[in-house]
């Protein structure tokens, strides 16, 4: 059947035009990379035509022999990717290759600095691909089948990387894809036998199908030249040798291949089980964390082989959300090769795998978290371990000991402290372990209601990150010692509390008790209660939630995602000994008193990051306070707007 050309010219997507300029540039001293991209791509789709003959075995069209072939003609200056994997349709090459449908686009370009080293290792995080042969070459045709279609109908793309692409439908019997690079004049050392052989040793030798390349030899006798199809790689899943006859290098280029990175991965974890369930696992910690790894509704997870068989990608039931960083295969013989996503919704043999595998993860951390190289781990993935805490209650003890914090003890913004470094600091008679959380590390720095906590010396986690918010809440214990927020009801420093303090408070409440009262009043509805507190030594005030109530930043945080919640009025807890509650003693002017009280409130909301309800009427209620103090006339510099 001759399918009816149907040519047209489209733009690549804006990002697709920038990603190819700065790829190029950033990665061209790195351009063998091109051919270990393009060779992962066949592998992929010959893994995923394997996968869906599973259930429908005429896609092999009567050839199941999966391979990938390299060829090179010097005299045209051509080299040609071509794999008998599942191919694409026209749809499929629109959205493949003329499209980054990627989360955390955006998010990526903003991240380039201009830096050609930096930026070559943020391209090579975002995942280049098939752009990689722009690398080296200055036109790219693709020519594919999808598989088992019902006619020949096959697509071509072709582009000279500038901006737009051709596509036409063409005939062709061959399901599968075939990559022709036009090769640049300053990229011609790929024209040669040795250096694609060299180059697929290095970077291929993992894959699992056969690498072919022609083999030229000269029959001197019969004075012929004979041409034979030679396996250029190993072709043998990686995962199934033993360790010792892996090198350091496969290991990262395999690593390289299924997480579709530039970097080497910051650890590795390989281990067979034997015995009751039988699976081999072959783990990997990056060294980065990617673009869309804070979605949690993005499918991250690994890839599931059934007796070496590819069955699925991103097999999120294989690992637990937190822990949606890590990279890596699991084989199992004791799967059925048609298993299906459902089936392992509710599979004994998948929770057993994942309790192994998340045990695992877990051990290789705390051995980690024992060198230099566990700060880089906490800075890359720390705010998505901490998610453990809520998800993985049976492993929660574990990961409390992983957790890192900044604390008073020296104001340090890089979190590096253990719940077992605090501990073993704790003061005698301490029986708690203290934490802020706040709306920034500056903000939790320098929050008021650290005052009593530094003149005494006591030491305070400082929690500053959105899933603090959380933590806070499901992590109550550790160690025996209970975890207190200091914004949270009554100071109770147990047997560190001063009791001249405490009485001298009880004093100063009863002395205060009708200013206490005229306060209350004025701001009635915005307050629960006003109350004497020692926990302040330099501010006159401060709000605290009830006992039983919500942080007040996860509340806020709550409503900026759009839940509809009752408001908890907090309670202001006033310093006595400050010169302004002083002064407000003998205030009888019922304005200014009204005033102070409401810039009170307001300052102590402000010191813990909220945001005011009016701030032009807190700025006029200052205004007037400075007009009032003397001396100062209604000078219009005054006046803020």
């Amino acid at each position: 059947m001759t399918v009816e050309t149907e040519k047209e010219t489209l733009g690549f997507q804006t990002e697709i035009t920038q990603l190819l300029n700065l790829m190029i540039n950033s990665l061209y001293s790195n351009k063998e990379i091109f051919l270990r991209e393009l060779i992962s791509n066949a592998s992929d789709a010959s893994e995923k035509l394997r996968f869906e003959a599973l259930s429908n075995d005429s896609l092999f069209e009567g050839d199941a022999e999966l391979k990938i072939w390299i060829d090179f003609d010097k005299d045209a200056k051509t080299i040609t990717i071509r794999d008998n994997g599942i191919g694409m349709s026209r749809e499929e090459v629109i959205d493949h290759i003329g499209t980054i449908a990627k989360s955390g686009t955006q998010q990526f370009f903003k991240s380039l600095t201009g830096d050609q080293e930096k930026d070559s290792q943020l391209i090579g995080q975002f995942g280049v691909g098939f752009y990689s042969s722009f690398i080296v070459a200055d036109k790219v045709t693709l020519i594919t089948r999808r598989a088992n279609l019902d006619s020949s109908e096959a697509v071509q793309w072709e582009s000279a990387g500038e901006g737009t692409y051709s596509l036409e439908n063409i005939d062709r019997t061959q399901r599968g894809t075939e990559i022709i690079l036009h090769i640049k004049d300053d990229a011609g050392e790929f024209l040669s036998d040795y250096r694609l052989r060299d180059t697929i040793k290095k970077y291929s030798d993992h894959i699992t199908f056969p690498i072919v390349m022609s083999k030229v030899t000269t029959d001197e006798e019969k004075d012929e030249t004979i041409i034979e199809d030679e396996v250029v790689n190993a072709a043998t899943a990686l995962w199934t040798l033993s360790k010792s006859e892996i090198s350091d290098e496969e290991y990262t280029e395999f690593y390289k291949h299924i997480a579709h990175d530039f970097e080497a991965p910051l650890a590795r974890l390989h281990n067979k089980v034997e015995g009751k369930m039988e699976y081999t696992s072959l783990l990997f910690i990056p060294s980065r964390a990617p673009f869309d790894l804070w979605d949690r509704n993005q499918r991250h997870g690994l890839k599931l082989y059934v007796r070496r068989v590819f069955i699925m990608d991103d097999n999120e039931h294989l690992l637990p959300s937190y822990l949606r960083f890590v990279r890596g295969i699991i084989d199992t013989n004791d799967l059925p090769l048609n298993v299906s996503r459902e089936i392992l919704q509710h599979n004994k043999q998948i929770d057993s795998i994942r309790a192994g595998i998340v045990k695992k993860i877990l051990s290789s951390l705390e051995s980690m978290a024992k060198t230099d190289k566990y700060a880089t781990f906490w800075k890359e993935f720390g705010k998505v371990f901490k998610e453990g805490i809520i998800d993985d209650t049976n492993n929660k003890e574990r990961i409390a000991k992983l957790l890192r914090f900044s604390s008073t003890h020296d104001d340090n913004p890089i979190p590096v402290i253990s719940l077992d470094d605090y501990i073993g600091r704790m003061k005698d008679g301490q029986n708690k372990i203290y934490f802020i959380t706040a709306e920034g590390f500056a903000a939790a720095k320098n929050s008021p209601h650290l005052e009593i906590f530094r003149k005494k010396g006591i030491e305070v986690l400082l929690l500053s990150d959105q899933i603090d918010e959380w933590l806070g809440t499901h992590l109550t214990e550790f160690d025996g010692k209970n975890l207190q927020s200091i914004t949270k009801g009554q100071l109770d420093l147990g047997d560190l509390e001063d009791e001249a303090d405490k009485k001298e408070a009880e004093k100063a409440t009863d002395e205060l008790k009708p200013i206490l009262e005229r306060i209350k009043n004025v701001l009635n509805d915005k307050v629960k209660d006003v109350r004497v507190t020692y926990r302040l030594t330099n501010s006159p005030a401060c709000l605290v939630a009830d006992e039983h109530a919500m942080d007040a930043s996860l509340e806020r945080l709550l409503k900026s995602a759009g839940q509809s919640m009752p408001t908890s009025n907090p309670i202001i807890e006033i310093n006595p000994q400050h010169p302004i509650i002083q002064a407000l003693k003998d205030e009888e002017d019922e304005t200014r008193f009204n005033d102070w009280s409401n810039i009170l409130f307001d300052q102590a909301l402000l010191s813990e990051g909220g945001q005011l309800e009016d701030p032009a009427e807190f700025v006029n209620r200052l205004n007037n306070m400075f007009l009032s103090l003397g001396n100062l006339s209604a000078s219009p510099i005054l006046t803020i707007n």
